[in-house]
Formats: structure tokens, C-alpha cells, sequence
């Protein structure tokens, strides 16, 4: 059974963005950018929703020829949503407008190449709170946004224990943490 990971970005207090600042909150580097180009190009299944899904067909559109989009482009990718209309833009996408657990937990039985979210975070929480997800990676940015923080990244997700199994520092300040994740039944739970 192939393996799921879900991949963030986030400030220090848990934002996904932040109104008036730049994307990656201006702080990426080459380190982090040549990392995120490697991974782009691994073999694996992109998965998104819709608004992702809408996100990054425009900046493909947009920048087709910046080598992370480009690789991301080149890769196979399946948007789950019920919103979307076939044909999608955005080459190499499948269209799942069905229920997205039982599409994932099917694609892990059935796909050789391991699945990777983009972004997604309703999508991401689904897929946790079914216990579906086998990794859990997050790149924490070192700025607090509580001011113009948007896009809670874990707003409304499960009670979680995560086992720390690698870690990674990129360009002196940004903090790689990944995890593997176990769903709690509550708080009693994580001392079990």
C-alpha cells in the first residue's frame, strides 16, 4: 500500500497565509526552493481541492515555464471537488467529484507512486480525521501573523499524537518538522 503525506506551510501561529504579505511571507531561500523543486519532481500523485486546485492551474497558467511549476505540472494530479467541470485546464488532472476518503484509500491500494496534498486543508482534515494519512509535514516559517493571519491551518482538525521521525532546518531559519500521525478519541488518549 502506497503512502500518503500531507504537506503545509505555515507561520509560527498556525496561519496559511497572511493578508498583505508576500507568498512564503517573503522568507523562502535557495535551499528551501531547491527543496521544494527535488519534491516536485519525485514521482508521486498531487492531491487537491477545488480552491487549491484553482490556485495552482492559474499560476501554472501564469508562470508556465518557473521549474517547480513546471515539474508540479508534469505530474499526475486529482482534484477532488464537486464544483469543478470537466474538462480541467490544468494538464495531467484527474477529476474526482465523489467521495475523496473512499478515492484515497482506493488509490493507496491500487497506485504504485505515493500521494502528496497541496495546500487543501479541508480536504486534509478529512483525510486525518479518517485516519488515512501516513505522514504529516510541516514547514514552519519563523514570523507570528496573529494580526493578519488567514487560513487557521489546523482550525477544526482532530486531537493528534505525532511521532516526530525527521526534522530539517532550511536556510538558517525554516524548520521542517514531518510526523506520523495517530488520531486521538481525546485528550486522555495522548497519555495511553
Amino acid at each position: 500500500m502506497v503512502s500518503l503525506t500531507i504537506d503545509f506551510i505555515t507561520s509560527l501561529d498556525g496561519y496559511g497565509a497572511a493578508e498583505g504579505w508576500p507568498g512564503y511571507w517573503g522568507m523562502e531561500g535557495p535551499e528551501y526552493l531547491a527543496w521544494i523543486e527535488r519534491a516536485a519532481e519525485q514521482e508521486h500523485v498531487a492531491l487537491m481541492g477545488a480552491t487549491t486546485y484553482r490556485l495552482m492551474s492559474a499560476l501554472a497558467a501564469e508562470i508556465p515555464d518557473d521549474p517547480g511549476v513546471a515539474a508540479l505540472t508534469a505530474l499526475p494530479k486529482v482534484a477532488f471537488s464537486s464544483t469543478l467541470e470537466t474538462p480541467l485546464s490544468w494538464r495531467n488532472t484527474e477529476l474526482v467529484d465523489g467521495d475523496a476518503v473512499e478515492a484515497v484509500r482506493d488509490m493507496k491500494r491500487r497506485d504504485s507512486r505515493p500521494l502528496r496534498t497541496i495546500g487543501s486543508l479541508s480536504l486534509c482534515r478529512s483525510l486525518l480525521n479518517a485516519g488515512v494519512v501516513d505522514r504529516l509535514r510541516v514547514v514552519i516559517f519563523p514570523v507570528i501573523t496573529g494580526a493578519t493571519g488567514s487560513d487557521p491551518i489546523f482550525a477544526g482538525y482532530p486531537d493528534l499524537a505525532l511521532d516526530l521521525v525527521d526534522s530539517r532546518t532550511f536556510d538558517g531559519r525554516l524548520q521542517l518538522l514531518e510526523y506520523v500521525p495517530t488520531v486521538l478519541e481525546g485528550p486522555s488518549a495522548a497519555g495511553d
